[in-house]
């Protein structure tokens, strides 16, 4: 994590093409910053709620019309679409030399901005590592957040300054990371959501009233534990080599809630692998769940091509 000094950043006029969750947040910051956003570009009504709402007074257009009137375009559209908008606007005349695009995409890097970076304009990648809700609560959760930045030498301290105004902390990204950095957080943040889904659909199959209110106290424990101390939080049956307590939860998964199997073996694999790898579990007993594992899975897949 860098914490490189930046000077205040002047007075920007901002665009915003893609006012999603993220976007219409981002602007609404930086205008409370100090800066003009001066135009922003939404076509669906949920992202014209969202400019409404956050950045009330703001002209609605078209991209390449909010390309034209800014010094600042930030790009938040979905990473799949990031690099034809860019070249859209860059073969339209939207984009200038001189002009600041900055793209919030978590995989890309510069590379998917080179178009803009051809006319002169000066590219900055800037990822939030933040989920957003695309509400004003957002605003607040921006304070502290680190922010995914890659950029080249000439635009490091744009990119901190934009940063500091925003009031988040800049981690440096190289562009040959920019994938793995976005899987890290794809892998905590998404996934984390599945896990827990599937761990309340379990607990409602066991008649649990509120599987949510059971699960808070124990996950935020698991959670501040793994931050703080990384495997060494680990618990559970896998962990003590407990056998038979791992074959009952595959038994009762299959009885009852099938559709978290897959999910459940590969991460009782992944949790058994680093049991091992940090000691704390012999290869004996790791051998004797893991077949466990795979009779289980090997059931499974009978299982699905019966249905099939």
């Amino acid at each position: 994590m860098s914490h490189e000094s930046s000077l205040p950043l002047p007075r920007l006029r901002i665009g915003v093409v893609g006012a999603g969750r993220v976007g219409a947040v981002l602007a609404a910051a930086l205008r409370a910053a100090g800066h003009d956003v001066v135009a922003a570009g939404g076509e669906s009504d949920a992202s014209r709620g969202r400019i409404d709402a956050l950045l009330p007074g703001v002209a609605v257009d078209k991209p390449s019309a909010v390309a034209r009137a800014c010094d600042l375009l930030l790009l938040t559209v979905p990473d799949d679409m990031l690099g034809n908008v860019v070249s859209v606007l860059a073969h339209s005349g939207a984009l200038r030399e001189g002009q600041v695009v900055v793209h919030t995409s978590g995989r890309h890097g510069l590379d998917v901005l080179a178009p803009a970076v051809a006319l002169g304009a000066r590219a900055i990648a800037l990822h939030p590592a933040m989920t957003f809700t695309g509400t004003e609560v957002d605003l607040d959760r921006l304070a502290g957040c680190v922010f995914g930045l890659t950029a080249a030498d000439a635009e490091r301290e744009l990119a901190a300054s934009l940063v500091d105004d925003l009031g988040g902390r800049p981690m440096w990204v190289p562009e040959s990371r920019r994938a793995l950095y976005h899987a890290g957080l794809a892998h905590g943040a998404n996934h984390l959501v599945t896990l827990v889904t599937e761990a309340m659909e379990l607990l409602a199959a066991a008649g649990a009233d509120d599987p949510a209110a059971t699960l808070r106290p124990l996950l935020t424990a698991a959670l501040d534990n793994a931050l703080e101390h990384g495997d060494a939080a680990l618990t559970g049956p896998i962990v003590r080599g407990d056998v038979n307590t791992v074959r009952a939860h595959l038994d009762s998964i299959r009885a009852e809630a099938p559709t978290t199997m897959p999910s459940y073996l590969a991460l009782a694999r992944a949790t058994l692998s680093r049991a091992v790898t940090d000691g704390r579990l012999t290869a004996l007993r790791a051998l004797t769940i893991n077949d466990v594992l795979d009779h289980a899975a090997a059931t499974e897949d009978r299982s699905v091509r019966r249905t099939t």
